[in-house]
């Protein structure tokens, strides 16, 4: 198989898997590192294949084609089990998260209500602990629960190749709903394997290499770059739980040391994680030499972090030039531009005032009131990003800020049972040019050199004084400010104070920064209250 291709070219992203597994039946797809570092579970492409196969088999006998089937599986194997299961099924998988301790089960409740699924998938022990906190939830009991850890393997005699095509829906993927209820993005087959080939193009991912990961497989970045990704290029994804991350970031980097992985990747606070929780000692023992591709996404990128992480790690044979930086949502499915393998990130900085009075985009000099703002690559494939003035539908002149429209085979075909919103999301033309729809992103920004510039979101905006400013922006001034402020920690927003706009600020500390200014303040007699 050439680099960068995706073998083969099915319809579906069940044929693919059937057919690493006659090809490469013994090839490891998944490892799982059970506590983060040495506790490894192993996954054949022929083992999953056999296990997709029993669970589809148990759900087609239960009627399963075209219903919504939930995941609640933890992350680890039997989560990408059950996800290949119901696309051997026909069925709908419905990713999803189970609540935490002590946490109430809105934000699922809100999910199946609005997904409606008829089965649900995840182990018998999780049940037992979920009915035990939430009894009287009826929305999560009336549905029939197949505990994914107790499937006999014989049922997978018992499967049946669905009648699947490329405009058959493979999942619904569920919004963070961070601004409003979460909605169900409907993602096809097509859609799939589609943005799996323009992420390939773009990152020319060599065959059969390795990859690490540690992101929530119930969101777009972790099931699509993580899981789907590597099935369709014959590597082995070696993943471990977002917790296991957060509790020790240092493992993330000694699964890409010890496992010589050339892709990982993750959001910016991730890096800044890395930089700030792993000391000298630890970084000694690390050899970043084999990371190729470091992709960063899922949030805004920021140029002072991908400074602070090549500093930090260079000594650890990392190289700046691994930096993918890249843009994506879940209504394009995941990917929509990027940097490509090997090339180094372009960082630029512009005039913050000209882009909070006019959105023009225009060189500054290297100085304090410039904003450095960090580019996500161009887009790949049929993948087409127009820059658009929301107000009027006309695009933009060459680098004006505007809301981000996205075309191409990408796109997901809308919201599950929100026909108003699809049409206003999915359904947008150009002024003068309606022959081609495009999804309105929500996001602004501009293209510069050729690639993708990201300043902020459209709904986000706070306007102060005539002036527009991203909150984005002010969040990373507050957390470079002092280290008390938690990384990703920080939330700015207007409030009307007085009749007129305010601007607010809410941060996280960090525990041990916090305890260290109450010990000082303790010893000169300052109360630490104050």
């Amino acid at each position: 198989m050439a680099r960068g291709e995706v073998y083969p070219r099915p319809g579906t992203l069940a044929e693919v898997l059937r057919a690493r597994a006659a090809e490469t039946p013994e090839r490891t797809g998944f490892i799982f590192l059970a506590d983060g570092e040495d506790s490894e579970v192993r996954l054949s492409y022929a083992d999953l294949d056999r296990r997709a196969r029993a669970i589809a088999g148990m759900l087609q006998e239960l009627g399963c084609a075209g219903q919504r089937a939930l995941i609640l599986s933890p992350p680890g194997l039997g989560f990408i089990e059950s996800f290949f299961g119901c696309l051997y099924a026909g069925a709908i998988a419905v990713p999803a998260v189970a609540p935490r301790p002590n946490r109430p089960p809105t934000a699922l409740e809100n999910l199946v209500a609005d997904a409606q699924p008829k089965f649900v998938l995840g182990p018998a022990a999780l049940r037992h602990e979920l009915e035990s906190r939430f009894g009287d939830s009826q929305s999560l009991w009336s549905r029939h629960w197949l505990d994914s850890e107790g499937i006999d393997p014989a049922a997978a005699d018992a499967w049946r190749q669905p009648d699947l095509a490329a405009h058959t829906l493979a999942f619904l993927q569920y919004t963070s709903g961070s601004t409003a209820l979460p909605k169900g993005v409907k993602v096809s087959h097509g859609n799939l394997l589609a943005n799996v080939r323009v992420i390939s193009e773009c990152f020319q991912h060599p065959p059969e290499e390795n990859a690490v990961g540690w992101l929530p497989p119930y969101h777009d970045m972790g099931l699509i770059g993580m899981i789907v990704t590597p099935v369709c290029i014959g590597a082995t994804s070696v993943l471990m739980s977002p917790m296991a991350f957060l509790q020790r970031p240092v493992r993330w980097l000694q699964a890409i040391s010890k496992y010589r992985a050339a892709s990982s990747g993750g959001p910016t606070f991730a890096y800044d994680l890395c930089v700030r929780r792993i000391g000298p000692e630890q970084r000694r023992s690390l050899d970043l030499g084999n990371w190729s591709l470091a992709f960063v996404g899922s949030e805004p990128v920021r140029a002072e972090t991908l400074d602070a992480f090549a500093q930090a790690f260079e000594p650890c044979g990392f190289r700046r030039q691994a930096f993918a930086p890249c843009y994506g949502l879940a209504e394009g499915t995941l990917f929509v531009s990027g940097v490509p393998r090997g090339t180094a990130p372009l960082t630029r900085p512009f005039s913050r005032k000209s882009l909070e009075r006019g959105g023009v985009a225009a060189p500054s000099a290297h100085n304090g009131e410039a904003r450095w703002l960090v580019g996500c690559g161009a887009t790949w494939g049929d993948v087409r990003v127009r820059i658009v003035n929301p107000e009027t539908g006309r695009e933009c002149p060459s680098h004006t800020v505007g809301e981000i429209w996205v075309c191409g085979s990408s796109v997901a075909k809308g919201y599950w049972n929100r026909p108003e919103a699809t049409r206003e999301t999915f359904r947008a033309r150009l002024r003068g040019d309606f022959q081609v729809e495009f999804l309105r992103t929500g996001d602004l920004g501009f293209v510069s050199e050729g690639e993708l510039f990201i300043t902020g979101r459209r709904k986000g905006l706070i306007i102060i004084d005539g002036r527009n400013h991203d909150p984005h922006d002010i969040e990373t001034t507050v957390e470079q400010s002092h280290d008390l402020v938690r990384p990703g920690g920080c939330a700015a927003f207007a409030v009307h104070v007085h009749a007129q706009e305010r601007l607010a600020v809410v941060a996280e500390v960090e525990r041990k920064a916090l305890r260290a200014a109450d010990g000082a303040a303790a010893d000169d007699g300052r109360d630490s209250e104050a």
